[in-house]
């Protein structure tokens, strides 16, 4: 039997060494090399889109009509305090060296101090960021285990009663303004029904109770072992997650859909059924499987989107994440809040979608 490595070397035109003998130092060395410019590209892909990242932030924050200076030292202030300050905080020199050091400061992690809140823009972010990570978690979890199902058995039975449905939910989920359902969200099933709980991650009477481990509330809960806490969370969160797990539920149905009718009219579907193979394991076994990697992708962007694109739901429902900083920053002109969220947001949005690709990569061969 012919070693796979070996036929691989021979497929792309090297000699395989015969009777299935191990490959030569020099075909590990050349596979090697591959691996490693293909590992140098990511990293430098990273690297560039970072940087890129870095720049479209720092040009933001030149173009904004905000006096950044004039933020900090106040209306009132005397030329000779504006100058200092204006020196102190690097703008007088060329905006070539501006970026640079920009980029040094938050290769640091420094993202200068909130003029909203006194406080260090980093320390910030990591208070908000955990409330966001949460709600967009549970949104992408509700959609996946929701929209991928759904998604599959609408193209299994393509023009069926199913697919009718999941066609209207894809519909609705890209066309409905989220603040709208937000607002109708509250208005029937906290104020008319009272099934969950109201705006904010958790009642009063349960605020600062949980010891703060990770920043997640139904996690630190469950660590300290105060279900009463965990339940009040759980109401607070259920309802805003589910908002956000229903958009992600109409592009992961509706791309899940698409992928498994493209896989469903393949031949090898064909073949199986021929052989007659069950229709739920042809489905589920075969057609499904092979799905998954692009799959990974699109679960990975939804989650990405989640992310960064909450804001209005926080805004709703006075959810204390990083979505609702960054628009309170913006509104009182605090402009080191606002670029440090939008670095956050952006490097997350890099890291989900390396990750992605690398998964690819591990998940598809034909990709090695």
């Amino acid at each position: 039997m012919v070693h796979p490595d070996t036929a691989a070397g021979a497929g792309q035109g090297g000699l395989s060494p015969a009777g299935g003998a191990p490959p030569s130092p020099s075909h590990r060395g050349a596979r090697l090399r591959r691996r490693a410019r293909a590992v140098a590209g990511l990293v430098l892909s990273l690297l560039l889109t970072l940087l890129g990242l870095l720049l479209v932030t720092f040009v933001i924050g030149r173009v904004m009509p905000i006096d950044p200076v004039l933020k900090v030292v106040g209306e009132r202030a005397t030329q000779a305090q504006y100058e200092a300050a204006r020196i102190a905080m690097g703008l007088d020199k060329p905006l070539w060296q501006q970026f640079l050091l920009y980029m040094a400061e938050v290769l640091r992690g420094d993202f200068g101090r909130s003029i909203s809140t006194g406080h260090p823009v980093a320390q910030d972010l990591r208070r908000v960021f955990p409330a966001t990570l949460e709600l967009a978690t549970l949104g992408t979890l509700i959609g996946v285990c929701v929209g991928v199902p759904l998604g599959v058995v609408a193209a299994a039975r393509r023009g069926g009663w199913i697919d009718q449905i999941a066609r209207v939910v894809a519909l609705v989920g890209y066309s409905m303004p989220i603040f709208w359902l937000g607002l109708m969200g509250l208005l029937l099933f906290y104020g008319i029904l009272g099934w969950v709980g109201g705006p904010g991650r958790q009642g009063i009477i349960y605020d600062g109770m949980v010891p703060e481990v990770t920043g997640m509330i139904l996690l630190d809960s469950l660590l300290a072992g105060d279900w009463a806490a965990f339940r009040d969370a759980f109401g607070h969160i259920v309802l805003p997650a589910s908002l956000l797990g229903y958009f992600s539920l109409a592009y992961v149905s509706r791309m899940t859909r698409s992928f498994m009718l493209e896989q469903l009219s393949a031949e090898y579907v064909t073949t199986a059924r021929v052989k007659g193979l069950s229709e739920r394991r042809v489905i589920w076994g075969h057609a499904f499987r092979n799905i998954l990697v692009p799959l990974v992708t699109v679960i990975a962007l939804s989650f990405a989107s989640l992310l960064e694109g909450s804001v209005l739901t926080e805004i709703v429902f006075s959810w204390p994440g990083i979505g609702q900083y960054i628009t309170k920053a913006l509104l009182a002109g605090d402009m080191n809040a606002v670029l440090g969220g939008t670095v956050v947001i952006g490097t997350c949005f890099v890291v989900l979608n390396l990750l992605s690709d690398i998964l690819y990569r591990l998940l598809d061969p034909r990709a090695k």
